[in-house]
């Protein structure tokens, strides 16, 4: 027998992202039900050649149900992951509510698939951050070689990481760039997105750092080792979908620029592209739609005495958010349910 499936929220784009993956991969499912909230019932959505339509998340029993895939925000979550977990029905949520809570896993399968052993302390697990998800994974096997004492990350957020506003937003601001009669001001961003960067994804918190930084610090502790030093400034930049990372490594020891990249080459879950010749790199436009975390631009830091760069770049919307929770879903029915 396969699992049954639920997957929450599933009219969004990430929820949508969801069931194309679950379909791409062959998850063994047995019935797949799309649930969103009242206002979306009867929305239909594509699951790899079947459609289906959306039922009332309101209103559904998860008793029977064998894990839900939840993309709806933290307030929602807040009431209804618990219902599902009551239920016996597996959460995998990608909202940020649970994951810092020490007795929910908070996992990322190339990385701490052992995690999801813990899941019966609330029937829940968490998805990291998007840009916490890709970095992990490009740390993970250096990390196992030479041990990581500190990383410094600047990021390069797609608007997608902002949901359909933010899309919308780049998309009409752009457009309105050429049109000196159409002016469209910042609503979902804090200024203008269209040709610029903007130095701040979510709140300020006191230390100055806003919370996506934050989040990057505390995940990549609780995922990979609570005594890695991280120091991150996450930007959000007019790209629609992927995310890019300008990321140095110091190391315990010392790491050769090429172990390294023969290492990222054998991980799991990483593509090296790294040529050093004129478009010998990953940009965000490559990696879209792909399952993979890609690596570029391995170079030793002659500033330290073991230190690296690298570029890593990930479609946010697979590795980032729906790709993520779906192998967690794998990696759980392996390690934990044991059915399909």
């Amino acid at each position: 027998m396969g699992y049954r499936v639920a997957v929450v929220g599933a009219t969004g784009n990430v929820g949508r992202e969801m069931l194309n993956i679950l379909a791409e991969r062959q998850f063994p499912a047995d019935e797949v039900v799309a649930l969103a909230s009242r206002k979306s019932i009867g929305s239909e959505v594509s699951y790899g050649d079947k459609t289906l339509k959306t039922k009332d998340l309101d209103a559904f029993d998860f008793t029977g149900w064998d894990i839900a895939l939840f993309a709806i925000g933290s307030d929602a979550t807040k009431i209804y992951a618990p219902k599902a977990a009551k239920a016996g029905c597996i959460v995998i949520d990608n909202s940020s509510l649970y994951r810092y809570d020490p007795d929910v896993p908070l996992v990322v399968p190339e990385v701490n698939p052992e995690a999801v052993e813990l899941v019966h302390k609330k029937n829940i697990i968490a998805n990291p951050n998007c840009s916490t998800a890709q970095m992990v994974v490009a740390l993970k096997p250096l990390h196992d070689r030479a041990r990581i004492k500190r990383v410094v990350v600047s990021t390069y957020q797609s608007v997608s990481g902002a949901g359909k506003e933010g899309i919308d937003e780049l998309w009409d601001q752009t457009k309105s760039i050429y049109n000196p009669t159409d002016d469209k001001p910042a609503r979902k961003f804090t200024k203008q997105i269209a040709f610029n960067v903007i130095p701040h994804i979510d709140v300020f918190m006191d230390s100055g750092d806003t919370k996506e930084e934050w989040k990057m610090v505390a995940e990549t502790k609780k995922i990979l080792d609570t005594k890695i030093k991280v120091t991150a400034t996450c930007v959000r930049v007019p790209v629609f979908v992927g995310h890019s990372e300008a990321i140095n490594i110091e190391f315990e020891e010392f790491l050769d620029e090429d172990e390294a990249r023969d290492i990222l080459r054998e991980a799991p879950g990483i593509m090296v592209i790294d040529k050093r010749q004129d478009g010998g790199y990953v940009t965000p436009i490559e990696c879209v739609g792909d399952f993979a975390t890609f690596v570029s631009r391995i170079r030793q830091d002659s500033t330290i005495d073991n230190g690296l760069n690298l570029w890593c770049v990930s479609d946010n919307l697979r590795k980032g958010a729906a790709l993520n929770a779906v192998q967690i879903a794998e990696t759980l029915g392996q390690r934990v349910l044991k059915k399909g």
